[in-house]
């Protein structure tokens, strides 16, 4: 049961209750009321027809009646004991209030009728039970009204937060200003955390591409110094070491212009078999290249890649240097987290790439939350800083493209590009961080 109708529900019952309270008490009141006019009535008209009777001995026209054949037995037996005393009862016709007391040796009486008194507070049950009716059917509206907007208000405030927590930092809740208003609160204190978040990691992002940026410099002086080192294997490692720092710093800075949205696409038509072929062969790791119907041959070469009539298939609308781009470090990522064989597949409909290597799959975090930098989620897929993936999906946004990360039935990890069908061009990115 949601919120807004868990108030409704609160609402009706404590409407419900209070309308049935006091129905209740008003009823008891009214009733011991009437009951205590009647006892008064009956006992005055008894203690007058004593009064006539003690000095007269009759009791024609004082309405007692000597020995009546209706008195109730326990009053009877009251008064043979010489006391006096009032009873209410319903007898045969209808409801009755009695009066008795001892005349010498017989029981003098008055009966009053209560038939009209209680019908009079019948009728008075019944307009309680109407006012309460009514009291429902204007208040409950009200109710579901007043649910209904702190429903709406609280709805809103979810969304706002689940799109801050999809990477949308300029998403706001923006609250009216509302005096000691609880949701007003939680609202303007969501604004302020995405706020706050917000800045820390346009801080990280700066932080990141500035040091990127002041490590260029003195990095192209290592890779220089490195090369002029005479042969021999120390300086084979060397090498080896300066151009992984290399690839770093140029992954770091092509980060920084995804978060900041300077990247846009030069989307043209071309054919998808030669954009793959190029990306594979660019990797220099084998992997086999299959189209929408071919079938599988088999480990290949990467001089091999390509010989699926893949020079002739379909075409699409993207960036081709972009799509390189996401297919090598899919294909590096199957390879280095993964086991071969690697395969790259396009789909019957000519715009669904998928990498799938045969290792041990993606792990839950990366398939839960998307490629984390400087993540690579479980020890058994190797080591890495995590941004193969992060720049893959980063360039899949800005070709309009989407990139989906999954694991087959049978074991290995499938990541799944799907070009876009219609030749338009994205919309820039928003700055902010890369989640995937």
């Amino acid at each position: 049961m949601t919120l807004r109708w868990r108030i409704v529900a609160l609402v009706a019952a404590a409407t419900c209750a209070a309308a049935t309270a006091v129905g209740v008490l008003v009823h008891q009141a009214s009733r011991d009321r009437e009951l205590s006019q009647a006892r008064v009535g009956a006992r005055t008209t008894l203690d007058r027809a004593a009064a006539i009777y003690a000095r007269t001995g009759a009791i024609q026209g004082s309405g007692a009646v000597l020995d009546a054949p209706g008195l109730p037995g326990d009053l009877r037996r009251l008064v043979e004991k010489g006391h006096q005393g009032t009873e209410f009862t319903t007898g045969p016709d209808g409801p009755e209030m009695w009066a008795a007391r001892p005349a010498d040796d017989q029981v003098l009486s008055v009966r009053l009728d209560m038939s009209t008194t209680m019908r009079d507070i019948g009728a008075l049950d019944t307009n309680i039970i109407l006012a309460g009716l009514m009291t429902t059917a204007v208040v409950l509206p009200l109710g579901m009204l007043t649910a209904e907007r702190m429903s709406r208000r609280l709805r809103l405030a979810a969304a706002t937060a689940r799109r801050i927590a999809a990477g949308d930092l300029d998403a706001r809740i923006s609250p009216a200003p509302r005096p000691h208003d609880e949701i007003a609160e939680i609202s303007g204190a969501v604004d302020s955390m995405a706020a706050a978040l917000q800045e820390r990691l346009l801080d990280e992002q700066r932080f990141t591409a500035d040091v990127a940026h002041e490590l260029r410099t003195p990095l192209m002086g290592l890779v220089t110094a490195a090369e002029l080192l005479p042969p021999g294997e120390a300086a084979g490692y060397v090498r080896d070491r300066v151009r992984v720092l290399s690839t770093l710093v140029e992954e770091l800075l092509e980060i920084s212009r995804l978060d900041a949205g300077a990247e846009e696409a030069d989307l043209s038509p071309c054919p998808l078999g030669p954009v793959l072929e190029e990306a594979i062969a660019g990797t220099g790791l084998s992997a086999r290249l299959r189209t929408g119907g071919a079938e599988d041959t088999g480990q290949q070469d990467r001089e091999d890649i390509g010989r699926q009539n893949v020079a002739d298939g379909p075409k699409v609308w993207t960036d081709p240097r972009r799509l390189t781009r996401i297919v090598t470090n899919l294909v590096v990522n199957a390879h280095r987290h993964g086991r071969e064989p690697v395969e790259v597949t396009v789909a019957a409909d000519g715009r669904t790439v998928t990498v799938r290597d045969h290792g041990t799959g993606f792990p839950d975090d990366l398939l839960e939350k998307g490629p984390q930098r400087f993540r690579t989620g479980v020890r058994e897929r190797g080591r890495g800083h995590g941004l193969g993936l992060t720049i893959a999906v980063g360039q899949a946004q800005v070709i309009g493209a989407t990139l989906e990360f999954g694991n087959a039935p049978d074991g290995g990890a499938v990541a799944t590009l799907r070009l876009p069908e219609r030749p338009e061009q994205p919309e820039r990115p928003e700055p902010g961080p890369i989640h995937g």
